[in-house]
């Protein structure tokens, strides 16, 4: 597959991503969260539908993480975009020199990925950040196309417990084979990197810091230098 169309078949992905229907509760949720809004967005027009993945089609690092945030990503459309974890994860990503800029607020503020793909297990905000198992399972062929999509990828991170057995699933392991622990690394190919989710619940708490998410994109960096290409790969 040519970069040209990698790139049209990612763009025509994210396009039916966002018109997608199969989960009701979270269709329901997303659309009330954006009319009732908290406060400090009350000037916003919430996104309010699922949100596409975003990055560099011929990214070589792919960072998958749980489902948008109610007043982060469901209100810009973008992921990780407007909440307080986006603010810790792009900090890191423009450290390792995967993003352009170290803060990302808005779908139009700028920003581009560097050699990285953003996506989630799940394209809808949940209640409670709690998906439900039939909602990841309608969620999951997307993941699935994205990664066919992606030739060049030579590192998988996965942020949080969830993402990792979302991952596995696809690949068809044992989860028993594949533990999770915050830089435990996985040599697959490619290879599978997990980290704590940057939630306000892990950061807030000293869970994870901002030393141990930026140490998880140095290696993840690290690991992409040293990897041989794939075969199929667009570089």
């Amino acid at each position: 597959m040519n970069s040209e169309a990698g790139t049209l078949n990612l763009t025509l992905l994210n396009e039916e991503i966002v018109g997608c229907e199969r989960c009701p509760r979270l269709r329901k949720y997303c659309q009330e969260i954006g009319i009732a809004k908290r406060r400090a967005y009350r000037d916003w027009t919430y996104w309010g539908k699922p949100v596409p993945s975003f990055g560099d089609p011929a990214a070589r690092l792919l960072i998958l993480g749980l489902a948008p945030g109610a007043h982060g990503a469901n209100r810009t459309g973008r992921m990780f975009t407007g909440d307080k974890s986006g603010d810790f994860l792009y900090r890191s990503l423009h450290r390792a020199g995967f993003a352009s800029q170290p803060e990302s607020v808005s779908a139009d503020d700028g920003l581009k990925l560097r050699d990285a793909w953003i996506t989630a297990s799940i394209h809808c905000a949940p209640p409670d950040n709690k998906p439900l198992p039939e909602e990841l399972r309608n969620c999951r062929p997307y993941l699935e196309r994205e990664l066919k999509l992606l030739p060049d990828l030579r590192v998988v991170v996965v942020l949080g417990r969830i993402a990792l057995d979302t991952y596995l699933s696809i690949l068809g392991v044992r989860r028993a084979g594949f533990p999770f622990g915050h830089g435990v690394l996985h040599h697959l190919q490619p290879a599978l990197l997990c980290s704590y989710h940057p939630s306000q619940q892990n950061t807030s708490t000293g869970k994870l810091t901002q030393e141990m998410l930026d140490e998880v994109f140095a290696r993840a960096r690290d690991l992409i230098q040293s990897a041989p290409a794939r075969a199929g790969s667009r570089r």
